[in-house]
């Protein structure tokens, strides 16, 4: 059950980085004038810290955090009983 669960998640990783590729490609493309904005996230423990370059971008890594966060609380949480069960 949990190798199932592991390659799922891998082939969903998977994807999303190739349509991140595509996603990037694609605005190459199309060309002009565009604003670069950046950011990201460090996790430390449970304890996330956000650096953007702009108000918005850091509102959105805020909430990415948050959800970061609790996923990883979720999944610790769940393998702890996993590994606990009694085969």
């Amino acid at each position: 059950m949990l190798t199932i669960i592991l390659m799922i998640l891998v082939i969903v990783a998977i994807i999303l980085i190739f349509t991140g590729f595509i996603m990037i490609f694609l605005g190459s493309l199309k060309g002009g004038e565009s604003k670069v904005e950046g950011g990201g996230v460090i996790i430390i423990g449970p304890i996330p810290i956000v650096i953007g370059t702009s108000e918005r971008i850091s509102k959105m890594l805020i909430v990415l955090a948050i959800v970061l966060t609790v996923v990883s609380v979720i999944v610790f949480f769940l393998m702890s009983k996993i590994i606990l069960l009694p085969r």
